[in-house]
C-alpha cells in the first residue's frame, strides 16, 4: 500500500473555498510526480485536526477527487489516489525546477518578496502564454 504524500497548508487570505484549496494541492502533487498513484491521502481526522478546520470539508475535498476520477475511497482503510496528471514533460521538471529555484533567490536578493514575485509570475504568464502568437510580417 502507499503511504502518505501531502501535508495540506491552507491559505487563509485566499479566496478559494477551503476544501478547493486541498483538492488544488492534491492536483498540484500529481501534476508535478509528488504524488503518483497508489499513495495514500492523510485521513480525514488527520487533516481537520491539524488544519483546525471541520472534517466534513475534507470529506468534500476528497469527494470531488473521486468525482474527477483522481482518488478512490476504501471503507475502513483510507483514500488512495488512482491516477496521475503528471504529463510527458514531467522528465524536464528537475531541471526547470533547479532554473526556478536560482531566479527565485535571485529576485529575492533583488529585494522582491513573495507577493511581488506572484505578481511578476503571475503577469508573465498571462502576457506570455496568454498572449496571442506574433504575427509573421514576412
Amino acid at each position: 500500500m502507499g503511504e502518505e504524500v501531502i501535508e495540506f497548508v491552507l491559505d487563509g487570505r485566499s479566496r478559494v473555498a477551503t476544501y478547493m484549496q486541498l483538492v488544488l494541492q492534491v492536483k498540484q502533487a500529481l501534476r508535478v510526480g509528488l504524488a503518483q498513484p497508489g499513495d495514500q491521502l492523510p485521513k480525514v481526522r488527520q487533516v481537520a485536526q491539524s488544519l483546525a478546520i471541520n472534517p466534513n470539508t475534507v470529506l468534500k475535498a476528497y469527494r470531488e477527487l473521486e468525482l474527477e476520477g483522481l482518488a478512490e475511497g476504501r471503507p475502513g482503510v483510507g483514500t488512495f489516489l488512482v491516477r496521475t496528471l503528471a504529463g510527458p514533460s514531467l522528465a524536464h521538471q528537475a531541471d526547470l525546477r533547479e532554473d526556478l529555484v536560482a531566479w527565485l533567490r535571485k529576485a529575492e536578493a533583488a529585494g522582491l518578496g513573495r507577493e511581488d514575485i506572484a505578481a511578476l509570475i503571475d503577469t508573465t504568464l498571462r502576457t506570455t502564454l496568454d498572449a496571442p502568437p506574433p504575427k509573421d510580417n514576412s
